[in-house]
């Protein structure tokens, strides 16, 4: 692939960019405290109390 083929991005593309990638990232960190949170309430709070 050459130079030419290659797209250049403008500042407001990078911005939208990184900010589309930070709003993912927060989608998935919220998505990972639901679930556990979830399993919490399922199991109870004992679950944290067992045997390993």
């Amino acid at each position: 692939m050459s130079d030419k083929d290659l797209v250049t991005l403008t500042d407001k593309q990078k911005k939208a960019r990184r900010s589309r990638n930070v709003a993912i990232g927060l989608a998935l960190a919220a998505l990972v405290i639901i679930f556990y949170l979830a399993t919490i309430a399922k199991f109870g709070p004992a679950i944290l109390d067992r045997p390993l």
